[in-house]
């Protein structure tokens, strides 16, 4: 069994230019953008949607995600640093890194905006985007025959291989990964000093995004008549969350304070998704609105009821 330790020493940088540096993080992040680019495509395609919408979806996709998973990891995880100066004008606590690091707190707050120094957190950005789709489906929707219900039912299959990409990354820059393991697939991070087989919580994670996102595809192209609106939304979200939250249980803690807690921040933030995901598969099954977009023209009309007027006699 000892064979199947992987001793993990994989350069985070694929090429290095001066001081340019592309990272496995980089291309796997945008790639699980343009693979949701050509999925999203094929939907549109299917349900009669204006390709026309896919470039300002993915501009707002990706500034979403950014930004909503930087601030989400500056608020949710490290407050203390990165928002030292109000924390200090209120006479709050502030981060001992903040003085360890030779740094005044204006400074550690300006590092909200530097996302490529490392921290980003991916319920802040499921936040974002999930408030990226509620303004894009009301200044697109109405006209184009789709709502917000129908928008993130759709978006969450390519949502689930880009995060599978994305811990992908994680592992390549060996980050977010679990405690010590006897079991034989363990990693052992040595870039980080690490000298025991540790959980690859990102490949846990990964795989679990990557079968997510082969079941919605299968459900989309086989059962998309049958399926009531939510559906796909639902399933994501429970089991996303619900996966994240478990797997939460092995691995390492992202900062100190979550050392005092009995489940820690990814916990926590994972349970109010997990209940939407519950609110929308009863949306689904209680408002039953089809899964397929709907188009006027195609839509049922009722039939015409006989009227006096139209009576064989006249009368």
């Amino acid at each position: 069994m000892e064979s199947l330790i992987v001793h993990w020493n994989i350069d985070p940088a694929i090429l290095h230019l001066g001081g340019f540096e592309l990272r496995w993080y980089s291309l796997l992040f945008v790639s699980g953008f343009i693979l949701g680019w050509f999925i999203m495509k094929s939907f549109f395609n299917r349900e009669k949607i204006s390709e026309v919408l896919l470039d300002p979806m993915l501009y707002m996709l990706l500034i979403c995600t950014i930004v909503g998973a930087r601030l989400g990891h500056c608020l949710f995880y490290e407050p203390d640093y990165y928002l030292a100066p109000f924390f200090q004008m209120f006479g709050g606590t502030v981060s001992p890194q903040v003085a360890a690091r030779g740094m005044t707190p204006w400074q550690a707050f300006w590092e909200i905006f530097m996302p490529w120094k490392g921290g980003l957190a991916s319920h802040g950005g499921t936040i974002a985007i999930i408030l990226g789709f509620i303004w894009y489906a009301n200044k697109y929707g109405k006209a184009n025959d789709f709502d917000f219900v129908w928008l993130v039912d759709h978006v969450v299959i390519p949502i689930s291989f880009a995060a599978c990409f994305i811990r992908l990354g994680n592992l390549f820059n060996s980050e977010i990964y679990g405690g010590p393991t006897s079991l034989p697939w363990g990693f052992v991070f040595e870039r980080n000093r690490e000298t025991v087989p540790c959980h690859p919580t990102q490949l846990y994670e990964a795989l679990t995004y990557l079968l997510l996102g082969i079941l919605l595809m299968w459900l989309y192209w086989k059962k998309l008549d049958s399926l009531y609106r939510g559906t796909f939304m639902g399933i994501f979200m429970i089991v996303c969350f619900g996966s994240r939250f478990l797997i939460e249980f092995v691995k390492n803690d992202q900062v100190d304070f979550e050392a005092n807690m009995a489940l820690n921040m990814g916990q926590l933030l994972s349970i109010p998704f997990i209940l939407l995901g519950i609110g929308f598969l009863v949306y689904a099954f209680v408002k039953k609105v089809p899964a397929r977009a709907i188009h006027p023209e195609h839509a049922v009309r009722p039939k015409a009821q006989p009227t006096h007027y139209a009576h064989p006699t006249g009368k």
